[in-house]
C-alpha cells in the first residue's frame, strides 16, 4: 500500500523516509513487526558466530543513524558505512535513478557521509547488540598516495565498535578509488591496515577481522 506513495516521491527522499520510519518502529518496539521470522542457521565465519547468512549490505544506513530499526528485521549481520575521516556531501542530485522494470536502483551517491566521528556517536547511542560491521573509506580529495592516511584513522576510530572492518576500494563513484586495487597500492594498503589491526587488538585485547570489497568485475 505504501509502494504508490514512495513512488511518487524523489527516490532519495522515499529512501530517508523509508529509514526514519523505521527508526520510529524501533523507539516504539514494534519494527520487528515489519520483519518475518528470521530462521536460525548459524555461521561461523573469520571467527564471528553469524545467527543467519543473510546480512545487510554497506550503504544503506552509511552514518549508523538507523542500526536499532534495521537491527529488529532479523539480518545476520548489519554493515555501516561507507564512512571517511571527514564528512563530505558526494555526488550532487539526482543521484538515485529507479529502474522499476527491473525492481533494482542506480546508485550514485558518492561516499556522502557525516564522516567517522558522527558515525561512531550514532553506534554509541544504540542499543544494537549484533555483529556490527563498519565498512570505510577515503575522502574524495585525498590523493591515493595518501590513501592509506584515511583508512588507518577510520580503522583507529571505529576498531573499538565493530565485529568486523571492511576496506572500501572499489566504489565506482569515486574517482580513482579503484585504482587502489592493482597490485602495488592494494598490497601497500593491506599491509598497513593489517599492521595497524594488529597493534589495536593489543590496545583492547581483541582481534577484529579485516575484510575488504573489491569490485565484482575483477579476474586477477
Amino acid at each position: 500500500a505504501l509502494r504508490p506513495l514512495l513512488f511518487a516521491l524523489d527516490p532519495e527522499r522515499a529512501h530517508g523516509l523509508s529509514l526514519k520510519s523505521l527508526n520510529v518502529l524501533a523507539r516504539l518496539g514494534i519494527a520487528s513487526l515489519a520483519a518475518t521470522s528470521a530462521p536460525r542457521v548459524p555461521v561461523r565465519v573469520m571467527g564471528l558466530d553469524f545467527p543467519n547468512p543473510v546480512g545487510l549490505a554497506a550503504g544503506l544506513d552509511k552514518d549508523g543513524k538507523h542500526i536499532d530499526g534495521l537491527g529488529a528485521l532479523g539480518f545476520g549481520f548489519l554493515e555501516i558505512g561507507a564512512v571517511t575521516p571527514r564528512p563530505q556531501p558526494g555526488n550532487p542530485p539526482p543521484r538515485l535513478f529507479r529502474l522499476p522494470e527491473a525492481e533494482a536502483l542506480i546508485n550514485r551517491l558518492g561516499f556522502n557521509n557525516d564522516g567517522v566521528d558522527a558515525l561512531t556517536e550514532n553506534i554509541r547511542r544504540s542499543r544494537y547488540r549484533g555483529i556490527l560491521g563498519i565498512n570505510v573509506g577515503k575522502n574524495f580529495d585525498t590523493p591515493n598516495e595518501r590513501a592509506a592516511d584515511d583508512y588507518l584513522a577510520c580503522l583507529r576510530k571505529v576498531y573499538p565498535h565493530a565485529s568486523f572492518v571492511t576496506a572500501n576500494v572499489s566504489s565506482p563513484n569515486t574517482t580513482d578509488l579503484r585504482a587502489l586495487q592493482g597490485p602495488d597500492n592494494f598490497d601497500h594498503l593491506i599491509a598497513a591496515l593489517a599492521t595497524e589491526r594488529d597493534a589495536l587488538a593489543k590496545r583492547y585485547g581483541n582481534r577484529v577481522p579485516l575484510a575488504v570489497k573489491i569490485a565484482p568485475d575483477m579476474n586477477d
